[in-house]
């Protein structure tokens, strides 16, 4: 007999969170070379969850990087198909100094999961195991389903690209069901009907052949340092927009009836300050909070470094200095355009004293759902049944590069249902998720597919 998919989560909620516990107990870092066998035992780990769940077939997929988990579930072929998209790597941890627990050992604490993953996304890719779980048991699966859960998103989905061109008619589907982004707040439901895209590069300043003597050279000598944090500087003006030439040129520029709409989202800007730690918001001029994550390109240094930053001193000029530059991008920029221009433009504010070396390490493009589309009705319809109100639509400010890929390659329109939140730590110390999104993300999940099916 069929069983209420609330009361199924509350009999089996333990045993959730142990399987989800084991999952996250794997240190699956995608950037650490040595961290590759664990990545096959979170793709192991992966396959014998959706096994377990009721996939008729599931198998570790070997690409040119890490595996691809692929399962499938086919009741009948003239059914609408629902491929779930998800990831398995995670970021690291550094500074590790900063977490109040191990970050690969889960913690409850407040009604909060911590540890690395436990949101982005082992956490979130888990609902959907556990709603495809549900639907087979109590034998209420009301189509196809597949699942693609890949180990480099953290790293830009390279080879994941590269599979899916490769397996186009096995991944063959009506719609991508992602969950890896967040709602505005608990109770608000929320669909993100927007993506940035991004431009990830890496900076190389060099002045001497060797680290010299700050005292026997300093003032003769250019120091990289400081030379790279002058160019990084001027790479913004005082009105906080982005200072490379052409870096605006393909911008979509939204009507004001549009921006009026991204701005009747729920928004506290004393909440949100509070909830990250600042004292005052910073941004491009002449837009909101809203506008300048949703719907603006950014320019940020995601690290720099150089010289001595050992314990004590050493008093040296360095030979290089680095950094690494994220730039986030909106509908019609290019991130292999923006990343050449951005290229040519430092090159152009270096100073003859040093030389530039600037490398393309990966980038996206951004994505934009349909609303009028079957996918995102199901999903609007799905989250009102769990929440009892409309969810509303955001941009989001961050990238999941692959998304942009799927249409490119597949042909395939993605729909992102997130249940993590904006202080959930996600890429920082103390990553967490709350229990309830979690239980909350199954329900609504278990939802999708009957109202998938209903408006097919």
């Amino acid at each position: 007999m069929m069983i209420p998919v609330q009361q199924y989560i509350e009999e089996n909620q333990q045993r959730f969170l142990d399987e989800l516990f084991a999952l996250i107990r794997i240190p699956s870092i995608s950037s650490e070379e040595k961290h590759k066998p664990d990545m096959l035992a979170t793709a192991e780990y992966w396959k014998r969850l959706l096994l377990e769940a009721g996939a008729d077939r599931a198998e570790v997929c070997a690409t040119t990087g890490n595996p691809v988990v692929y399962g499938e579930k086919i009741i009948d072929a003239n059914l609408p198909t629902v491929m779930v998209y998800g990831h398995y790597d995670v970021m690291p941890v550094d500074p590790v100094a900063l977490w109040k627990s191990d970050p690969f050992v889960p913690e409850i604490r407040d009604g909060k999961i911590y540890a690395r993953g436990a949101d982005d996304d082992k956490g979130q890719c888990f609902i959907h195991a556990k709603a495809f779980e549900y639907l087979v048991r109590n034998e209420i699966l009301p189509c196809n389903v597949k699942f693609m859960i890949e180990g480099e998103e953290e790293i830009g989905s390279g080879a994941l690209v590269k599979w899916c061109a490769n397996h186009k008619e096995l991944l063959k589907a009506d719609v991508i069901l992602v969950s890896d982004t967040t709602m505005i707040a608990s109770d608000i439901p929320t669909i993100t009907s927007g993506l940035r895209g991004i431009s990830y590069l890496e900076v190389e300043v060099t002045g001497p052949g060797r680290d010299l003597h700050s005292g026997l050279f300093g003032g003769a000598v250019a120091n990289p340092c400081n030379v790279l944090a002058q160019m990084i500087a001027s790479l913004h003006d005082e009105k906080g927009r982005v200072t490379v030439k052409g870096f605006y040129d393909d911008v979509e520029e939204l009507s004001d009836a549009d921006r009026a709409e991204l701005n009747k989202a729920p928004f506290d800007p004393e909440e949100y300050k509070r909830s990250i730690g600042i004292r005052h918001l910073h941004g491009e001029e002449g837009y909101t909070t809203i506008e300048r994550i949703g719907i603006r390109p950014t320019l940020d240094v995601c690290g720099i470094w150089g010289g001595y930053i050992g314990e004590g001193t050493k008093t040296v000029i360095p030979s290089k200095a680095y950094a690494k530059i994220s730039m986030r991008l909106v509908p019609n920029q290019n991130p292999e355009k923006i990343a050449e221009l951005f290229t040519t433009h430092f090159h152009s504010i270096a100073p003859d004293c040093i030389t530039v070396r600037v490398t393309y390490l990966h980038g996206g493009r951004p994505y934009v759902s349909p609303a009028d589309s079957p996918g995102y009705q199901a999903a609007v319809k799905a989250l009102e049944t769990t929440f009892g109100k409309r969810p509303i639509p955001v941009r989001s400010g961050g990238s999941i590069p692959v998304i942009a890929a799927f249409e490119e390659i597949l042909g395939i329109k993605s729909i992102l249902i997130g249940f993590g939140l904006a202080d959930d730590a996600i890429h920082s110390p103390n990553e967490n998720f709350p229990i309830e999104n979690l239980f909350k993300g199954i329900e609504s999940a278990s939802y999708f597919y009957q109202k998938f099916v209903e408006l097919m």
